[in-house]
C-alpha cells in the first residue's frame, strides 16, 4: 500500500501532465489551407465557435480538484498528513496550466524551409539562400508590404536597378501569402542571435 507522503508527491507530479495534455474549453486544433489573396485587415480576427464551458476546465477547475484532493487527504488521522495533504493541495494549485497552441500556419514551408519564401511573412534571414538577396533585396521586401502579389515588390519605392534585377532573377522562387501576425512582425529582427 502507498503511503501518503507517496500519494500526495505522485499527485504532485501527475496534475501539470494532466494540465498539459487536457484541452481547455473544449478547443480543437484545425487548419486551413493559405488564401491567394491578402486580407482587408492585417489582424482580423479569426471566426471562433463558441467554447462550451465545462466544470474541469481551466485553471479554476485544476484549482477545484487540487482543493478536493487535499480535502479528502486531509481528513486522514494524524497531523503530520493533514500538513502533507495541504502541501500537496498547494503544489497543485500552483501548478502551471498549458496554453494551448493555437498558431497552426500552413505556409511555414515558405518560412525559409524550402527554396520557396513567402514575401509577407519570411524573416530576413530566409532570403540568405539566394545570392545577392541578402540583405539589400531582403530588407527591402521586408521593411514595406503587406503584398497582394509577387509584382507588388517591384513597386517599392527608390529599388536601386540592381535590386531589381536580383527581384527578376529570384522571382519565381516567391510566393505571396496572406500575412499573419505572428510572422509578419518578426520580418525584418525575429530577435533570434547566434
Amino acid at each position: 500500500m502507498l503511503s501518503l507522503g507517496r500519494v500526495s508527491l505522485l499527485a504532485c507530479l501527475a496534475a501539470p501532465a494532466a494540465a498539459y495534455v487536457t484541452p481547455i474549453h473544449g478547443e480543437s486544433r484545425t487548419s486551413q489551407a493559405p488564401q491567394a489573396t491578402a486580407p482587408e485587415r492585417l489582424w482580423a480576427p479569426e471566426p471562433t465557435a463558441a467554447p462550451e464551458e465545462t466544470a474541469d476546465a481551466g485553471p479554476f477547475g485544476m484549482f477545484a480538484v487540487s482543493v478536493a484532493v487535499g480535502a479528502a487527504l486531509g481528513w486522514l488521522n494524524s497531523r503530520r498528513q493533514q500538513v502533507a495533504s495541504v502541501t500537496a493541495a498547494a503544489a497543485v494549485a500552483i501548478a502551471p496550466v498549458a496554453a494551448p497552441a493555437i498558431v497552426e500556419y500552413d505556409g511555414i514551408k515558405y518560412l525559409g524551409g524550402t527554396d520557396k519564401v513567402d514575401i509577407n511573412n519570411a524573416n530576413v534571414q530566409a532570403y540568405r539562400q539566394f545570392p545577392g538577396f541578402y540583405p539589400t533585396a531582403a530588407g527591402a521586401i521586408a521593411t514595406h508590404g503587406p503584398y497582394k502579389s509577387v509584382k507588388d515588390i517591384y513597386g517599392i519605392p527608390n529599388l536601386d536597378p540592381r535590386v531589381v534585377e536580383t527581384f527578376k532573377k529570384y522571382e519565381s522562387n516567391l510566393v505571396c501569402l496572406p500575412p499573419s501576425p505572428a510572422y509578419y512582425l518578426d520580418r525584418v529582427n525575429n530577435f533570434m542571435y547566434r
